[in-house]
């Protein structure tokens, strides 16, 4: 993903004089070929991400779209009051770039997951969220929050991510992407974890369910229309994500179903409980030890599939 956003970037400063980049002293080697080829726009601010939002505040009300960048938790929780106060109060088009998203940095430690930033950036008024599911919503999505008026949060994957869609997709912030319909239950991804959602579901499958598959790529502002019909037509929905089932993708989604009337599909939230990870592993690893390896999703489905057959007995 990382890589991708970088060439839409490219391609997107070709364009347009107006666009910068901000880095907080990291994407080197990445952030090479921009530097040199943009050096009137880009900036690196050093280990300063305080100072980085509030520059970028700046020079978006002087009227520049401002990227700003850094792994995991840097460029969002490091400096969270400048945020809500410079960027999402003034409504400043700045968009806030975060490389690392869930345990891609999961060798380093809870300080290097991003298991909390989709429900802080989703509690800040004005703020949109992006958290794109592959390198080609990656892309889509770098143009999307561009144009866009106003502060985005796009939260990207560290790299190595691999193509899920294999044909052109037609991406609109605030509408998820259909992969698959399904009536026995609909799984809803956001983020990097489609990859384990899409194998998840061609195990189940095969054990003869029929199951859909959502990209919901924005978290703000949510697709409704799109879970208020899943509702409807599916007899479980599990939503996944890597990051806390508080407030993200499975506590969004819970706002929707929880206004709904009932009869209505059954919810399941698949993500890392109220806790900090005290494991230290790679991606892989960490994804398996909180159920979201692709055995652990499709096992999880299972159960709640096998629980609702049992209750209409």
């Amino acid at each position: 993903m990382r890589d991708h956003f970088v060439a839409a970037l490219n391609a997107l400063a070709t364009k347009d004089r107006n666009v910068l980049l901000i880095t907080g002293d990291l994407g080197f080697g990445v952030l090479t070929k921009y530097a040199e080829q943009f050096s009137n726009q880009y900036l690196n601010v050093g280990v300063a991400e305080q100072n980085m939002a509030g520059l970028a505040t700046g020079m978006a009300l002087e009227g520049k779209t401002v990227f700003t960048y850094s792994i995991a938790n840097f460029p969002t929780l490091r400096c969270l009051e400048q945020i809500r106060n410079d960027i999402c109060y003034h409504q400043a088009s700045v968009k806030i770039v975060a490389i690392g998203g869930g345990f891609s940095y999961g060798a380093l430690g809870m300080s290097h997951h991003a298991t909390e930033d989709l429900a802080i950036m989703r509690a800040l008024p004005n703020m949109t969220v992006v958290a794109p599911g592959d390198v080609v919503e990656a892309a889509a999505a770098t143009q999307a929050v561009y144009e866009r008026p106003g502060p985005c949060y796009l939260r990207l994957g560290r790299g190595g991510e691999p193509t899920i869609h294999q044909e052109k997709i037609s991406f609109e912030i605030g509408k998820a992407i259909k992969l698959y319909e399904g009536e026995d239950v609909t799984l809803i991804s956001s983020g990097g974890i489609l990859q384990n959602a899409l194998a998840a579901r061609e195990q189940l499958v095969e054990r003869g369910l029929d199951v859909g598959l959502y990209s919901m790529h924005t978290l703000k502002p949510l697709d409704e229309k799109a879970i208020k019909y899943l509702a409807d037509r599916s007899r479980l929905i599990v939503t996944l994500e890597e990051h806390s089932t508080l407030g993200g993708l499975g506590g969004a989604v819970s706002e929707v179903l929880a206004e709904l009337p009932a009869p209505r599909a059954r919810l399941k939230r698949l993500g890392l409980n109220d806790c900090f990870s005290s494991l230290v592993g790679d991606q892989d690893y960490l994804r398996d030890a909180y159920g979201l390896s692709v055995d652990g999703i499709a096992n999880t489905v299972l159960a709640e599939i096998y629980s609702l057959k049992t209750k209409t007995l």
